[in-house]
């Protein structure tokens, strides 16, 4: 039997208001996931869309940290470029409080340009964000560390903080880490991850998934890091229904081909399936993202007939 952390990624099509996103993570807890995570972005895909409803992705965090119980919450991923890295330091380590330590910090270099532009973001070179990405993990855990911590970088600077964020888990929240930069990205997530995410899709297949999972092993080796220590995580889209008719509805929901490309679309049984590959590559960690944020009958029917074949304990699951 397959055995992962099966999580729900949201990334509405048309955006959301918080009371659709807090029933999908009610739906989420109720189905039994492990987690609930959503995207940071304040603009779809189609820039031009005028139906898309954005949202605060810590805010909305916040609030999902008071009212659900069980599942863990978090960012897939946030962006570097959107919170100075004291004050993100700050706002996660408050979030990881509301929730009793329930939260994961997923952090990533930003890559929508059009959704900078749109809200006044700057969007530097994509080297400088990749400095930028660095020097922000380095903030963000010397800051969780204690007091007295110190930073000298390139693009950020703290001076002898005496009053760090204390978030509730030790030693601090889990970091994600993750793409599909064959370099800069593993070496990245292993000086500083507690997971890494092969892709936010997985277009390479499963020997895309093993030769990304490679590059992080190698890159961790090449610093003294047994790479057994962080887990291994993919996002696969899903369609997923009962009938030929259900499926066919849910996969019109996703926005391109691409998309479809990349996803599994079918029965609880070739869910399962494709899960199964997905493992058997190497990831112990899986986000089913979820397009359609007012189908939570979605989210039962894999909860009721996939996650049994598939899921670690509620335990293991959250190790």
């Amino acid at each position: 039997m397959t055995t992962v952390r099966l999580r729900v990624l949201m990334e509405p099509r048309h955006g959301a208001r918080y009371e659709e996103i807090l029933a999908l993570a009610l739906a989420t807890e109720e189905a039994g996931f492990d987690a609930f995570f959503r995207s940071d972005h304040l603009m779809g895909v189609d820039p031009d869309d005028p139906a898309y409803r954005p949202t605060e992705c810590w805010t909305t965090l916040g609030g999902l940290a008071r009212e659900t119980r069980r599942v863990r919450l978090g960012a897939l991923v946030t962006a570097a470029t959107y919170r100075e890295p004291g004050l993100l330091a700050a706002i996660v380590a408050s979030v990881d409080e509301m929730s009793g330590g329930r939260v994961e910090l997923g952090l990533g270099t930003g890559w929508y340009e059009r959704e900078h532009a749109a809200f006044g973001i700057p969007f530097p070179p994509r080297a400088e964000r990749f400095d930028r990405l660095e020097e922000q993990l380095a903030v963000v855990t010397g800051l969780w560390s204690g007091p007295g911590f110190s930073f000298t970088g390139t693009h950020y600077r703290v001076e002898d903080n005496r009053t760090p964020p204390r978030p509730v888990q030790r030693p601090h929240p889990p970091i994600i880490v993750g793409g599909s930069g064959p370099k800069r990205t593993p070496a990245i997530a292993a000086r500083f991850a507690s997971e890494f995410n092969a892709a936010l899709t997985v277009d390479g297949g499963v020997t895309g998934l093993r030769e990304r999972f490679a590059g992080f092993a190698r890159a961790c080796e090449a610093i003294g890091r047994d790479p057994g220590d962080a887990r291994l995580s993919a996002v696969l889209p899903v369609a997923c229904g009962a009938t030929a008719a259900e499926t066919d509805r849910r996969a019109g929901v996703m926005r391109s081909e691409l998309i479809r490309a990349n996803a599994v679309i079918g029965s609880p049984s070739e869910v399962t399936e494709r899960i199964g590959k997905v493992a058997e590559a190497g990831a112990d960690t899986v986000y089913l993202h979820i397009y359609d944020i007012h189908d939570l009958d979605h989210i039962a029917l894999i909860g009721a007939e996939v996650l049994p074949h598939v899921a670690l304990s509620r335990t293991g699951a959250s190790a």
